[in-house]
């Protein structure tokens, strides 16, 4: 499973928060994580040199062999908080979707 990370220019980055970002993304797929073939991280900074309540947006993106990929999106005030957010909601879309097969799959045989 590859995954990429993009940022906006208002996002500082570096090795250190590139591997946060993979251990948080990992973490929340590793039970599917041999079904999943990509991941795409999105970070951006939704207000610029302005701060607000949603002022950080990821966007996480799920790419699974034979289906639509499998994009959500969580706001929040720092970038920790809308990158958890967003992974905890792409491990309840990833449940609900193999969840979904696994049962179509049990229900043919």
């Amino acid at each position: 499973m590859q995954i990429l990370i993009n940022s906006d220019n208002h996002i500082k980055g570096g090795d250190s928060a590139t591997e946060r970002v993979q251990s948080i993304v990992e973490a929340a797929v590793d039970r599917f994580e041999n079904r999943i073939t990509r991941i795409e991280v999105h970070l951006s900074d939704t207000n610029g040199p302005k701060h607000g309540e949603r002022e950080k947006r990821s966007v996480i993106e799920a790419r699974v062999g034979g289906l639509r990929p499998i994009a959500v999106t969580h706001e929040a005030p720092t970038l920790l908080e809308s990158l958890e957010g967003a992974a905890d909601k792409l491990k309840r879309a990833l449940e609900h979707t193999f969840g979904r097969l696994d049962e179509t799959t049990r229900d043919t045989h």
